[in-house]
């Protein structure tokens, strides 16, 4: 049998195809006896009927779709996360997600982004693999667009970004907590908020502490294999006992050229990295100690704010690992950590959400005994 259509429904139950359509899509403002409904639907069940959701979604205004628009996220095998965790909030509100990968390209989101709003997506989540500032697209509305892993300049938007400070100040604090007091940076020689943000919560821990604040530790090396291999001689001339990584991959550098020079982790020094590339971290030798990024919490709670229609997400923070108050919404709360820019007054007209990243505590890092 072909595909069952309302006509179809309408002869077996012997009813009109107006009242086929009334009694499955639940229409409560027709006035239709509860027994002919209960029969409609009885005969579309047994007949296969569907119906069509695209078509009930443009005669409402509205669709059960999220559209889910990325520069490069589905390819990324460290963020997919982000949509499995978009997806699975979205499916908890019986919601469909309709994800598009752009590649970075701006002729394909325009095209993606008419093609959601053709289809009457109840709303955008725009993500970027790198934790940056962006320019939104034109066309994208505030009012139903969240950005997640970005941000944009004049803070007109809702978005969900990683805590970067507080990452920064947690892997600092496994070091600090293993008795190290010289303790090295190796930092990524940019200015974006992962950067800027984990320096900062470096110098937070160090200085709730009671340690100074020494520039000489603080090593610039581009956030690769590469650049970790390369920053070894300068870490060494430190005499750093321990040294926090901007991410994993810089950390495996590292680890093959502390190696080469008969050094071993963490006997000769403790190492923590960030980003938590299990691929990396989890396989290395000693397995690493690290902070993750919170991926999946971002993807959920991107469409948690965006189906919450608000400047804020009221709810759920607990389970989300939301980091502390949702500075961005405080207009008393400065920002200094990358997100926004030079430090100045955060505006409060739509929130910033902040979400920890956890520590992956594995075998890195030694109490240090000099």
């Amino acid at each position: 049998m072909g595909k069952v259509t309302l006509q179809d429904v309408a002869k077996a139950a012997g009813v009109s195809t107006a009242t086929v359509s009334w009694a499955v899509n639940d229409k409560r403002d027709v006035r239709i006896p509860e027994a002919t409904r209960k029969k409609v639907r009885k005969v579309a069940e047994k007949l296969g009927y569907h119906p069509n959701a695209l078509a009930k979604g443009l005669a409402q205004g509205s669709s059960s779709l999220i559209g889910f628009i990325s520069d490069d996220v589905a390819t990324s095998p460290f963020a997919g996360q982000v949509i499995r965790g978009a997806q699975d909030e979205a499916w908890r509100h019986n919601k469909i997600l309709l994800i598009v990968d752009t590649g970075g390209k701006e002729s394909i989101e325009r095209s993606a982004f008419d093609f959601m709003m053709e289809h009457q997506v109840e709303g955008i989540i725009y993500s970027s693999w790198i934790h940056q500032e962006i320019t939104p697209l034109k066309g994208f509305s505030p009012d139903n667009t969240v950005l997640v892993n970005c941000f944009d300049k004049a803070h007109d938007f809702r978005a969900v970004v990683p805590d970067e400070r507080q990452g920064g100040r947690e892997a600092t604090e496994l070091l600090l907590k293993a008795g190290h007091r010289r303790i090295a940076y190796l930092k990524h020689p940019n200015s974006k908020p992962d950067s800027v943000g984990r320096l900062a919560g470096y110098r937070d821990a160090l200085q709730a502490a009671g340690i100074d604040f020494d520039p000489s530790l603080v090593i610039s090396a581009y956030a690769d294999q590469e650049g970790g291999y390369g920053a070894a001689d300068a870490l060494l001339a430190t005499h750093a006992t321990a040294a926090f990584c901007h991410n994993d991959r810089l950390a495996m550098g590292l680890y093959d050229a502390l190696h080469e020079r008969g050094l071993h982790v963490p006997d000769d020094i403790s190492l923590v990295g960030f980003d938590n590339q299990e691929v990396i971290s989890a396989h290395l030798h000693p397995a690493l100690t690290t902070v993750g990024l919170p991926q999946y919490d971002l993807g959920k709670l991107g469409v948690r704010m965006l189906l919450e229609r608000d400047d804020g997400v009221s709810g759920g923070e607990e389970d989300a690992g939301v980091a502390g108050t949702n500075d961005a919404a405080r207009p008393d709360v400065r920002q200094s950590d990358g997100v926004g820019g030079p430090e100045r007054p955060a505006r409060s007209c739509k929130a910033i959400l902040k979400v920890a990243c956890p520590a992956v505590i594995r075998d890195s890092i030694a109490q240090n005994r000099r």
